[in-house]
C-alpha cells in the first residue's frame, strides 16, 4: 500500500531576485527598470537559459504592485484580447506561433502600443530568425533584444539545493550527479524531476538514492511505453 504524498504548498513564484543565472545580468539589470515608458523587449536563448521565468517574473511583479498583466503562450487558444485593465502583456515561445496566433500576437502588440500598454515576448532564436510573418519579426525586433545563457553548473546545482532544502528533503550530491549526467540540463526539467523524485520516496518511504532514482526513471519509461 503506497503511502499518499501530502501537499506542501505551491511552488514560489517566479522573480528577478529568484533568477540565478549570473550570465545574463545587464538582462536582469534592464528588466529591473522595466516600466511603462520603456521599450519592448524581446529575450532568446536555448532552453534553460530562463526566458519563461523571466517573462513570468515581469508579470509577477506587476501584479504585486497591484497592476494588471496579461500573459500568453504559443499553445494559447486565438483571439488574444487585450484586457483595458493591463500595464503589461507578455507572451511567450514565439518560435512556435502558428499562422492564427502570429495574427493574434501582432493584433495585440498593436493593440498595447496604442493604449500605451508595455509587452515583453520570448523565444529560442533572435527575431531575424523567427519563422513567422515578416511584420511581426520585425516588431519582436523594434525595441530590445537579449541573448540569455543557460545556468551553468554550479548554478543549477545551487538551484536544485535550495529547492530541496525548502522542501525539506536530503539530496545527496550522488542523486545529483546522476540527474545531472543522464536528464536535461535545463533547470525547469531538473525541477520537474525533483517534484516527480520527492513524491515517488514520499510514497514508498524511502529516502532519496540513486537505486530509487533508477526504479523511478524505469517504470516511467515502461508507462510511456504503455501508452505509445
Amino acid at each position: 500500500m503506497k503511502q499518499i504524498p501530502l501537499a506542501i504548498g505551491p511552488d514560489p513564484l517566479p522573480t528577478l531576485d529568484s533568477y540565478l543565472t549570473s550570465a545574463n545580468a545587464a538582462a536582469v539589470a534592464h528588466l529591473r527598470a522595466f516600466d511603462m515608458s520603456a521599450a519592448p523587449v524581446y529575450l532568446w536563448g536555448p532552453p534553460g537559459s530562463g526566458k519563461s521565468h523571466l517573462l513570468r517574473a515581469l508579470v509577477n511583479a506587476r501584479q504585486a504592485a497591484g497592476e494588471h498583466a496579461g500573459s500568453f503562450d504559443a499553445a494559447d487558444p486565438a483571439p488574444w484580447l487585450l484586457q483595458p485593465c493591463w500595464s503589461l502583456v507578455v507572451v511567450d515561445r514565439c518560435e512556435l506561433l502558428d499562422a492564427q496566433r502570429q495574427q493574434a500576437a501582432f493584433a495585440l502588440f498593436v493593440q498595447a502600443g496604442e493604449a500605451g500598454v508595455q509587452w515583453a515576448a520570448a523565444g529560442r532564436v533572435p527575431p531575424v530568425d523567427l519563422a513567422l510573418r515578416d511584420d511581426l519579426r520585425t516588431r519582436l525586433a523594434w525595441g530590445h533584444v537579449f541573448a540569455l545563457q543557460p545556468t551553468s553548473e554550479n548554478e543549477t546545482r545551487a538551484a536544485l539545493r535550495r529547492e530541496a532544502d525548502r522542501r525539506g528533503i536530503f539530496l545527496p550530491d550522488e542523486v545529483m550527479d546522476y540527474l545531472l549526467t543522464r536528464a536535461a540540463r535545463d533547470l525547469g526539467t531538473l525541477m520537474q524531476l525533483l517534484d516527480r523524485m520527492d513524491r515517488f520516496a514520499l510514497a514508498r518511504q524511502r529516502p532519496l538514492t540513486v537505486p530509487l532514482l533508477r526504479q523511478m526513471l524505469q517504470e516511467d519509461a515502461v508507462e510511456a511505453g504503455a501508452q505509445s
